[in-house]
Order: structure tokens, then sequence, then C-alpha cells
């Protein structure tokens, strides 16, 4: 059956219209009214809010690093400078897929993998618009390559920078040292606002120690960009303050004379002036080029230099710990007339060899037919052992150690380099807290003569002579001459400090002492007479062999027939001229057998180049 239509009711229908407009008259004006509340609110409460994140949004503030000091020589030559080199910037903020970036980066450029992970590093720790170092020192090719391919890379950028180099390389690694890139451990501990936009930071040496100094204070350039990061205009500009300019206290000639007289043997030369503490000579062999680690270096250079048996990042100068040997008998004889157990005319018999009462060892002297009648004049002269196992034995190891400390054996001269080693001065009280073992009337003797648990660093025996060349007058050592201010020019001029004086009871006393030593370069039978002959000055020195292999008490041993590295270290000590000295020197040639033959005339080569040419100076200006 059809189903009749509804009939519509007209007023119904109008009504329930009636109320969906006035619904959607409503909704409409609470919509309107909303956008009308909020535009109020953001328009006039949130005036001065919104309009300085707009300016922030439209101004940037890019760091602006300083340029690093220069490091001279005293006589004004270049140690370290800053040259003009190219490096590949990336600024991330301008930069839409960074990492997809640093991928095809990588593939054009052929970067490392541990320039890639310097580079992610750098990229998270960076903080607006401040710049990721992708690559420095690039060759033309590079900056070439980049540029055709520029388009590729928006936000990467080709800047011209200045690079730290060092263009002695070797020859002053160790003592000035060398910057690098900062590291994450680094940057979480420095000054975060006094290292913007600065990449590299010194890492050891004079570069490390006088950080602050060399620095200088970054400045910053707040500039417009446009919505695409596009630069308009530099808005304000404060220029950064360079770094102050330091001049050490080597001599840069006699350093090289230095470091080619050591030629390709391992080892060190310390050479201080006396009267004043400067260093004027600071070599450590191998060496390596400081240039390597200043843009960073592949892991496999790295290990190879890290991992080589001859340790050439070591730097023997500072850190390497010798058996000081026969150099330390002048401070044992000073150390026999001050407590009256010897007078200068005493005289022993030494018949090549010394047993202790009660004992059946042999304490052998290096001469075995021994030195008959000696007094202690001849003693230096002659190094006689014997004399001073007799001695050491006489004083014992407490006034022994008491006497040996006063010039500066067992701790560190205080030089203004990072890295100092103490060295080892023995004593009972050591042995008990160290090794908690008795101490043996046998490790006095051998104290005596510079051997046994003693350890000194090249530079604490430089510093010894030193001591000896003033007769008791000591000085802390530094490298550092003055410092000077780049924009000014003005030079502060580093002071010089005294150190606790080596006190005697006679003054009377250095004088045999001293003539001891003279006679062991200048008498007949001193044991470097040949490097005394023809010097046009008086100088006094003392030969020293650091003993490596123990040898049995009736074992000989024919020294052509061991290996290099077991053979004895040759030292020597001096200091020129004996009436006024100017440079007191230690020198250390690891496994060189004899101080007499290999150190000494390394030694007097140094006194030559530094007093010959001082008087030549000084003659030429009249």
């Amino acid at each position: 059956m059809q189903k009749l239509p509804t009939l519509k009711d007209p007023n119904r229908e109008l009504r329930i219209f009636q109320v969906r407009v006035w619904v959607a008259i409503g909704v409409m004006v609470i919509l309107i009214f909303t956008v009308i509340g909020r535009l109020a609110y953001l328009q006039i409460i949130q005036y001065g809010h919104f309009t300085t994140l707009s300016r922030d949004n439209r101004l940037k503030v890019v760091p602006i690093p300083p340029t690093r000091g220069l490091i001279y020589s005293r006589d004004g030559k270049i140690l370290a400078e800053n040259r003009p080199s190219f490096s590949l910037e990336m600024v991330p903020e301008r930069v839409h897929d960074v990492a997809s970036a640093l991928v095809d980066i990588t593939n054009l450029l052929h970067l490392e993998d541990s320039e890639v992970e310097r580079i992610a590093d750098e990229w998270k720790r960076a903080r607006g618009f401040d710049s990721v170092v992708i690559k420095t020192g690039l060759d033309e090719r590079q900056v070439a390559l980049f540029s055709v391919n520029r388009h590729r890379f928006p936000g990467f950028s080709i800047e011209a920078r200045l690079s730290r180099y060092y263009p002695r390389k070797e020859q002053m690694a160790h003592v000035i040292g060398y910057v690098g890139r900062v590291n994450e451990d680094e940057q979480n501990v420095m000054d975060k606002l006094a290292y913007r936009g600065v990449t590299h930071i010194g890492k050891v040496g004079v570069e490390k120690a006088r950080e602050d100094t060399l620095r200088g204070i970054a400045g910053y350039k707040q500039i417009e960009v446009n919505a695409s990061g596009r630069i308009l205009r530099v808005a304000t500009l404060s220029p950064p303050v360079p770094g102050h300019d330091i001049y050490l206290t080597l001599d840069a000639d006699l350093q090289e004379l230095a470091t080619d007289a050591l030629g390709d043997n391992k080892g060190a030369i310390v050479a201080i002036d006396p009267g004043t503490g400067e260093v004027l000579v600071f070599v450590s062999k191998p060496s390596f080029n400081p240039n390597l680690f200043v843009d960073g270096l592949s892991k496999a250079v790295y290990s190879k230099l890290r991992e080589s048996s001859d340790r050439p990042l070591f730097n023997r100068a500072l850190q390497a710990q010798y058996p000081p040997g026969s150099t330390i008998k002048p401070m044992v004889a000073l150390a026999g007339l001050e407590h009256d157990v010897r007078q200068a005319h005493d005289e022993i018999f030494c018949q090549g060899w010394l047993t202790l009462e009660g004992a059946d060892h042999r304490y052998r002297d290096w001469l075995k037919r021994g030195h008959g009648q000696i007094d202690l004049k001849r003693s230096l002269a002659e190094s006689c052992d014997v004399y001073y196992y007799a001695l050491a034995r006489d004083l014992g190891i407490t006034r022994l150690h008491k006497s040996l400390s006063k010039f500066g054996l067992g701790r560190a001269t205080g030089i203004d380099l990072p890295g100092e080693t103490e060295g080892l001065l023995p004593s009972a009280e050591w042995k008990r807290r160290t090794r908690t073992l008795p101490w043996y009337p046998g490790e006095t003797l051998i104290t005596g003569i510079g051997q046994g648990f003693m350890l000194v660093s090249p530079l604490q025996l430089a510093n010894a002579t030193a001591a000896l060349a003033n007769r008791g007058f000591r000085f802390v050592p530094h490298v550092v001459g003055q410092i000077e201010d780049p924009m000014t020019k003005v030079a502060t001029e580093i002071g010089i400090h005294e150190g606790p004086e080596v006190e005697v009871e006679k003054k009377s006393n250095w004088e045999p002492v001293i003539q001891g030593m003279v006679e062991v370069v200048h008498g007949s039978r001193g044991t470097a007479r040949g490097s005394g002959v023809g010097a046009a000055f008086r100088f006094a020195g003392k030969t020293g062999t650091a003993q490596l292999l123990g040898i049995a008490q009736d074992e000989t041993h024919n020294i052509d027939d061991l290996p290099k590295h077991l053979r004895d270290h040759a030292i020597f000590i001096a200091f020129a001229p004996v009436e006024k000295p100017e440079i007191a020197v230690a020198v250390v040639v690891e496994n060189g057998e004899s101080g007499s033959r290999t150190a000494a005339p390394i030694a007097r080569s140094i006194l030559d180049q530094y007093l010959m040419n001082a008087t030549i100076v000084a003659d030429d200006n009249g």
C-alpha cells in the first residue's frame, strides 16, 4: 500500500531556522570578540615583549675572535706567529638539514673520520650564529672545488682566518708548546664569554702557561638579517682586543746551535743565566713539529708519535729523570767542608775500591788501579769515586740529604712551564715511607756519587750548577722575559725571583770546590781537559756518567758489545766565566757513554757561542 506524504508545519520550521541563525550569530560574535581580544593582548599588552622578540629575530650577535699574541726570542726573532689561511665554516642556524649537508661536504672534501667526529661535536655545542669550522688550511684546489659547488651548501662559506704557525718547528717545540682545537672537556670548564668565537687554546708549554696573556679579548658584531638569514647590515661593532706579545728569555741562535750539537742523540740541554735565572737554552731531543697539532692530526700520525720508542712528545729537559752521576760531587764536596768532615787539603788513599767495615763487597772506582793519595781538588778533577764513597759514609745520609736539598734537588724549580717533575733525593725516611724498608749504609755510598735512587731533571741540574756558579745565590728559572701590549707597545718586564740561598758557614769553602771544577777542564789530569783546550775564557765543569746496567763485583764488560739503549748516559755541567759567571749549562746525552767525550764538547760549543758572540758585540759597540 502506498505511504501518504507527511504534512509540514511551516511555523515550526521557521522557529527552528531562527534558533539556528541566532546560535550561528552568537558563535560568530564570540569568535570575533576572541580575535579582537587576542589582537588587543598581543598588540597592546604584549607590545614590548614581542617587539624585543622581533628585533632579536632580525638582529644576531656574531662573535669576533681576537688575534693571538706573538712569541719572540730574547733577540726579537719570531717563534710563534699567525699566518693567514682559508677555512671552510658553517653556521648551523642557516643550514636547513645539517646532518645531510655534513655527509655531502665530507664526500666532497674527503674528510677523515676524526674530522667528521669533531665537526659533529662542535655542531652540537654551537650557539646562535656561532660558526663551526669544517676544515682549515684549505689549499687552492680545495677552495676552487668548494666554490664551484657552493650552491649546494647554503650556510657554508670560505673565510679568511689567522692560523698559528711555528717557524722553528722541532727546535722550540718543547718550550713553546702549541695550540690546538678546544675540546669538550676544556669547553666545559672555560669562561664561555671570554672564549666566544675562539676555536683554539694553548695545550702545552708557554702557549698553555700564558694562555690568558696570549688569548686577547673577543669582540662581537650585531648584524641585521632578513627572513632567509641573509645579512643586511652590521648594526653595531665592538672590535676584539689582540693578545699580548711575549718575549722569551731564550737565545734563538744558541738554541739552534745546541740543537744541532746534540745531533741525532736523545737527550736534553738547559742553559741558564746564573745572575737572573733566565733560561737561555731549552733543548729536548728527539722533538716534534708543533704545526701538526694546530688544526688536528690524524689518529695514525698521533699514534706513531705517541708510540715511538724515541718518545718525541716527552719533554726530557723538564720531565725526564736521570741519575746525576758524578756531577753532584762538587755539592757533596761542599757538604764535607761545611760539616768539618773534610778539609780541602786532607788526603785519602784510593786503591781503586772501598769496603764498608765488616763487609766484603767492594765499591769500585771507575779507575781500576786507583788514584793514590788524593785531596778534594784532585778528587773533583779526576772524579775519584772512592773519595766520595768515603765522604758520603762519613757524612751519613741525613746530612748528605740536607746538604744536597739546599741546591734544589728533589723538588721542582718553579719554572714558568707546566708539567715539571720533582726528581728524587732519597733519604732514610723516604725509603721507610715509600718502600717500608730500612736504609742500608751501602746506599749512602752510592748516593755520594749520584747513583742509586737519586734522580734529577736536566733543568734541576742546570739550576744547581747556576747555584754553584753564584757561590750559593739561587734564582727561580724562567722562560718568559717580558710581555708587550701590541697596541701601545708598552712592555712589562717579568721580575726576577730569588730562590732559597745555599747557606754556608764559611764563604771560603766555595773556593776549593770551584777550583776543583776548573781543574776538570783546565788541569792536566782533568776528566774533560780536552774541552778546555784553546778556550778564550776560564770555565768550571764536572763530568758525569749515569750507569744504567748493574755489573757484578768481579764482572767486566765491553761497552761495544752492549746494545745502545743499555749504555751509560753522558752528563756534563759547566759555568763560565769562572770569575763572573754569565751562563751555566747542563748537558745530558742518553746512552752517550762518556761525559768527557760526548757531553763536554757540546757544552763547550755553547759556552763559546754565547760568550764569544757577546764579546764581539761588546767590542763592536766600543
